[in-house]
């Protein structure tokens, strides 16, 4: 038994309250459980509750066992001095408030199927818990938290970059450039991406936005990846005009040791990365404006379809030759840059600007996009869940990583059907 299924239970009344009797012998009629409060205090605020023939409206305090109100100090707490009803699963102590008055309690006998089922959720194997009972539930009301899980995971998203903009002084270009970094990091280089960028502000290339060549030695140079002698003649021309350009801007560059290579596809090594984002800079002159005043997703698609520089085509790092390919951005690629950069900084420049238009946009551009394939996906495809786009593998991520994985079932709208079967 925990203190947070309490509260569930009591928040969806699973419990029988048709005769509920105070620890005084007083008829209890709940007639409003309250509503949850998420901060500190009570754990129910504005609750209205029938004692005898008397309406009562406050809080509701919720406990495992009546003697825990003592434990967590609330007889010496006045902001516990409101609440009407004290509610328990083991009624062994009377209780009083900071004034010195009885609170009444009731030791509620939640519903057996509530907590058999319950149970079986918490003992169910790591992963998805309830992935041996979903099929009872109606394929519509999975589809329905589906669709809130995205705008749920959106407003995620949009947190993080709304920290990246105080960080900004609210500077929106800025941080959409360093969060694209980020992006083209692919996950085991998102770290050192990310301070490749903030190692170079945006006015630096804008005074060279007409050379890629020089765009390139800006990033490979700050990267780390010109320090030593070399034979490679394009290297050596990148680090020649490196070393006018750092001390032109008095630059200081990453460690090279922070990049990683190891376990990585040869087309998302940050060489072929950096070189592609280079080239990014290079075409797309004041990207996020571009961006923000579109509402056509091709648009935002082909602005992203850049590829890495000539070198680079025999190259997968300096030195080394390898058989020619073009190294394009390729559509899985871009596609992961819409859904996890692209989306969410519209969707939270909405959210600021207050403007829904935007915020549809966004989910929009998750919407046309095929489903992503991971091995969380692979779970829930296991299941016969319908995943149609990666507005739906979206969701299904927010749900396996909020819900699943944390044992959330009970705040989890499936779990909260299945509970209740």
């Amino acid at each position: 038994m925990t203190e947070e299924f309490l509260q569930y239970v009591w928040q969806h009344k699973h419990f029988d309250s048709k005769k509920t009797y105070s620890n005084y012998n007083q008829e209890i009629e709940i007639i409003s459980v309250g509503e949850k409060n998420t901060d500190a205090g009570p754990d129910f605020f504005n609750a209205r509750i029938k004692i005898d023939n008397t309406i009562w409206a406050g809080n509701v305090e919720i406990h495992i066992n009546a003697s825990d109100w003592n434990k967590h100090k609330h007889q010496q707490d006045k902001s516990y001095n409101n609440v009407i009803l004290h509610v328990v699963f083991n009624n062994d102590k009377t209780i009083l408030n900071e004034k010195g008055n009885t609170i009444p309690t009731i030791q509620i006998d939640i519903k057996e199927n509530v907590i058999n089922n319950y149970k079986q959720l918490r003992i169910s194997e790591k992963g998805i818990k309830c992935k041996s009972y979903i099929n009872l539930v109606n394929p519509l009301y999975i589809n329905f938290w589906i669709e809130k899980l995205l705008y749920q995971r959106l407003e995620e998203k949009s947190l993080i970059v709304e920290q990246k903009l105080i960080q900004n002084k609210n500077n929106w270009e800025d941080t959409f450039y360093q969060m694209l970094a980020i992006s083209f990091g692919v996950k085991t280089n998102a770290l050192p991406f990310e301070l490749l960028a903030k190692s170079i502000p945006l006015n630096v290339f804008a005074k060279h936005k007409n050379s890629l060549f020089q765009i390139e030695a800006l990033l490979f140079g700050q990267a780390g990846f010109l320090n030593k002698n070399t034979t490679d003649e394009y290297r050596g021309k990148l680090k020649s005009e490196y070393i006018f350009l750092k001390n032109k801007f008095n630059l200081t560059p990453i460690e090279k040791h922070l990049w990683k290579f190891l376990r990585l596809r040869p087309n998302n090594f940050p060489t072929i990365r950096i070189s592609q984002f280079a080239a990014l800079i290079y075409k797309s002159t004041n990207l996020f404006s571009k961006i923000i005043n579109t509402n056509i997703i091709k648009d935002i698609n082909d602005m992203f379809d850049v590829s890495a520089s000539e070198y680079w085509d025999t190259h997968y790092t300096f030195e080394k030759e390898s058989k020619k390919r073009k190294k394009n951005t390729g559509k899985t690629f871009i596609n992961n840059v819409l859904i996890n950069t692209i989306s969410a900084i519209i969707f939270a420049y909405g959210q600021q600007k207050n403007n829904n238009e935007k915020k549809e946009i966004a989910i929009k551009i998750i919407e046309s996009l095929p489903a992503e394939k991971n091995h969380i996906i692979n779970k829930w495809s296991e299941l016969n869940i319908n995943i149609n786009s990666a507005a739906d593998s979206q969701s299904l991520i927010q749900l396996y990583n909020n819900y699943c994985k944390t044992n959330n079932c009970i705040k989890c709208e499936i779990g909260n059907k299945i509970i209740t079967l």
